[in-house]
């Protein structure tokens, strides 16, 4: 009885086990279809991978949103009120990478960048949920959190790592 209690438990652990990684992949499939037909594309884009430490991040993403969580060291800039003459005083020689919850409002944002000759500004592909995806350390107040602001409950579908705020 033992021994038929011991294979049904890990027949269903391989079980679960597959079909865990298979909607995972499902999921990220669909995330980087999502993100295909969202974007333009219209910027060159970074994975969290491909960053080093020597870049500028902009959060462009609402105050609200920032205060939830952000990536260490970024600088709040807005979407809804942003305008790009206040940031100008920024070097056109330092890496800068825009980001938002996907990359959706970043990639507006850098786009006005380019418009100015900011030839060194990035998009974060997959915004702020990519970087959660890959277990990058999110601030509030200094201190690491889990907790990321999915800009609204359909947005949220799109995060599955952290806690869902909206």
């Amino acid at each position: 009885m033992k021994l038929i209690t011991c294979l049904f438990l890990f027949i269903s652990l391989i079980i679960n086990t597959v079909a865990f990684g298979q909607q995972k992949q499902l999921i990220d499939k669909n995330f980087d279809a999502m993100l295909s037909r969202l974007l333009r594309h219209s910027v060159s884009e970074l994975t969290p991978n491909e960053i080093t430490s020597d870049v500028i991040f902009l959060d462009a993403r609402e105050k609200v949103e920032f205060n939830v969580s952000h990536i260490p060291n970024a600088i709040p800039i807005g979407y809804t009120n942003f305008e790009i003459t206040k940031w100008l005083h920024l070097s056109k020689k330092t890496p800068i990478v825009v980001y938002c919850s996907v990359g959706y409002r970043s990639e507006k944002i850098a786009e006005q960048f380019k418009k100015y000759g900011y030839n060194n500004v990035n998009n974060l592909y997959g915004g702020i949920f990519e970087w959660a995806h890959q277990n990058r350390t999110l601030l509030k107040n200094n201190i690491p959190t889990d907790s990321i602001h999915t800009y609204n409950k359909e947005w949220s579908q799109w995060l599955q790592k952290g806690i869902k705020v909206y």
